[in-house]
Order: structure tokens, then sequence, then C-alpha cells
């Protein structure tokens, strides 16, 4: 299997969202995966924000449900929603 290249503005999108789940979930463990190339041609896709998959693992997640898990992830990365994140699949645990 062939790997995909990421274009340098979805590189540093991958890396902003790595640094603000870090940063403000405490995360201890984050996977952040550019599925923006599965989704040329998508209507969302037309406004050049991407589409990515993470996998976030914060001891702030203990205790919740997965809906209150997922929604700090959307608050912990909320100010790239939109411009830089056309859309997001989560994934949460606890370390």
């Amino acid at each position: 299997m062939g790997s995909v290249e990421i274009p340098e503005r979805n590189a540093g999108r991958v890396r902003r969202i790595e640094e603000l789940l870090r940063e403000r979930l405490g995360a201890t463990d984050v996977v952040v995966v550019d599925e923006s190339h599965k989704h040329v041609g998508h209507a969302g896709a037309a406004s050049g924000a991407g589409h990515f998959k993470v996998t976030v693992a914060s001891p702030r997640f203990a205790g919740l449900s997965m809906l209150a898990a997922q929604r700090l992830v959307y608050e912990a990365v909320g100010e790239m929603i939109g411009p830089d994140i056309h859309a997001l699949s989560i994934t949460t645990r606890v370390p």
C-alpha cells in the first residue's frame, strides 16, 4: 500500500490539533490522522478545511460519557473548527 502525501497546510493543522489536545486536555496520547484525501470533491472540502480523525487519551475523560468526552475535544480545538477543520471523527479513552 502506498503512502498518502499530506499537504503542508494539513501537516501544520495536524500538529496544531495535537498541541491543543495535549495542552487543553492534558492528553497523554494523541493520534491525529488527516483523512482529507478521502473527501476530495466533497462539498465540505471545497472551503479547504480538512477532515481529520483523532484518538485521544486523557485523564479528564474519567467518569464522563462518550458524548461529554467528545464535547471536551470539540471545545479544545474549537478555534480550528470552520477555517481548518471541516469534519472531525473522535475516539476518546482514559489512559
